[in-house]
């Protein structure tokens, strides 16, 4: 009879283990492995988890207040910008430098300083809105016991970004991070980023849709790219679509968009002590052009911007026959630094497309969702593909534990009623 009840509590135990760890999936990340020493820009996608000035939001990144705001459309003429007061639950773009470590692409520029009760579970995934786990902070500072954690340390903070060559489909892009919401599905996200549900599961390595909270995916935003010299040092220079930036020391503002992906540069309204923006043997300045029709054509004379070398702003006059005049210059549109949450703004995290009075859905266009047997890897020409850590099977896996728990609890009852 002893042995009888051990089996049968033995059973019960281990009815309760599997019960408990059905359904705990770890999320996934994109990761890019890379072989040499070269960086590019990208971009996180961080949600504010209290209400932060624009700067505080810089130094918990280490990265220009500036380039906060221009990454996110955000007009930087507005008087004490930098101490503006952003709302929590704001979703922002944050401009960091991806480079290669120890092969694997990734951003180490960011530090943080311990405050008390930080936990490495609050830092990660309060403080950075999931973007590094608990385990990558003690694993990066070699932290033996995750417990014990001194008010003051300075933490280096891992944080996941992309290159894939700057490209996506042969065109500029940038590549964000983004963090998977409780609301969020691929279908949105492709959506809200004007992209394909195809180009998405491409470059994560996706064999379907399913995507959970805490996964974290790389998403291709279309930019305008520079061609500066190797010797400038805004060389690498690429912004994302319908935003700017600021470079050569605040003085010179670079734009994209709409409508195109011709980076066009100007003196900033920032600048203050720069160095000569006009071009040589001309009365141009930087970003200024005339044109003038002919039976040929349109001849059109443009001084752009070449680069910032040395503490010195380059500039280069060129000609060109071009089929008809150019239209006036278009911006990206501005918007006023946000003072609240709007869930309808790009700062909301991507839902799943709204359907139509009659009741269909809407898709991106050329959507076509490769089955679950098809292989990830493979990229159209010219794509970029990258890898998938803890990307395990969850559909098999939860279909077998609910198979494994059935036969359990029936064998379990069989018992008892013996």
């Amino acid at each position: 009879m002893a042995q009888h009840n051990d089996v049968k509590f033995l059973s019960f135990l281990l009815l309760v283990v599997v019960i408990a760890n059905v359904g705990v999936v770890t999320p996934k990340s994109t990761i890019e492995p890379c072989s040499n020493s070269d960086s590019c820009n990208a971009l996180l996608g961080y949600t504010l988890y209290t209400d932060l000035k624009v700067s505080e939001v810089g130094s918990l990144f280490n990265v220009d207040p500036v380039s906060i705001l221009t990454a996110n459309a955000i007009d930087i003429s507005y008087p004490d910008v930098e101490n503006h007061i952003l709302p929590s639950q704001l979703f922002l773009r944050i401009p960091v430098t991806c480079a290669c470590i120890d092969g694997i692409r990734k951003s180490v520029s960011t530090h943080y300083k311990t405050r008390p009760s930080d936990t490495l579970a609050s830092i990660a995934g309060q403080v950075y809105s999931g973007l590094v786990s608990a385990d990558q902070l003690r694993e990066a500072n070699g932290i033996q016991d995750p417990d014990v954690l001194d008010v003051g340390v300075n933490l280096l903070v891992p944080l996941p970004c992309t290159c894939f060559n700057g490209t996506d489909n042969s065109l500029p892009a940038v590549y964000l991070s983004y963090v998977v919401k409780d609301i969020d599905t691929l279908a949105g996200i492709a959506a809200r980023y004007r992209t394909t549900l195809t180009d998405l599961m491409n470059v994560n390595a996706m064999g379907s849709t399913a995507i959970q909270a805490g996964d974290i995916l790389a998403v291709p935003l279309p930019a305008c790219a520079s061609n500066f010299p190797s010797y400038a040092k805004d060389n690498g220079l690429i912004v994302p679509n319908g935003s700017y930036a600021i470079t050569a020391s605040h003085c010179v503002q670079c734009s994209c968009g709409p409508g195109n992906l011709n980076l066009y540069c100007m003196p900033a309204s920032l600048a203050v002590s720069c160095s000569s923006m006009q071009c040589k043997n001309s009365n141009l300045m930087l970003g200024n052009y005339t044109m003038q029709q002919s039976s040929a054509g349109c001849n059109v004379t443009t001084c752009s911007y070449g680069g910032f070398v040395n503490g010195t702003i380059t500039t280069t006059l060129s000609t060109s026959l071009q089929p008809r005049c150019p239209g006036p210059q278009q911006f990206p549109p501005l918007i006023a630094p946000p003072s609240t949450v709007n869930k309808d703004s790009i700062f909301a995290p991507a839902s799943a497309p709204a359907p139509h009075m009659d009741g269909a859905v809407t898709t991106p266009k050329s959507s076509v969702v490769p089955s679950t047997g098809s292989l990830p890897s493979l990229s159209p020409a010219g794509g970029p593909s990258g890898s998938v850590s803890a990307a395990s099977s969850t559909n098999s896996l939860t279909t077998f534990s609910s198979a494994l728990i059935l036969y359990l609890f029936v064998k379990f009852m069989m018992s008892i009623s013996l």
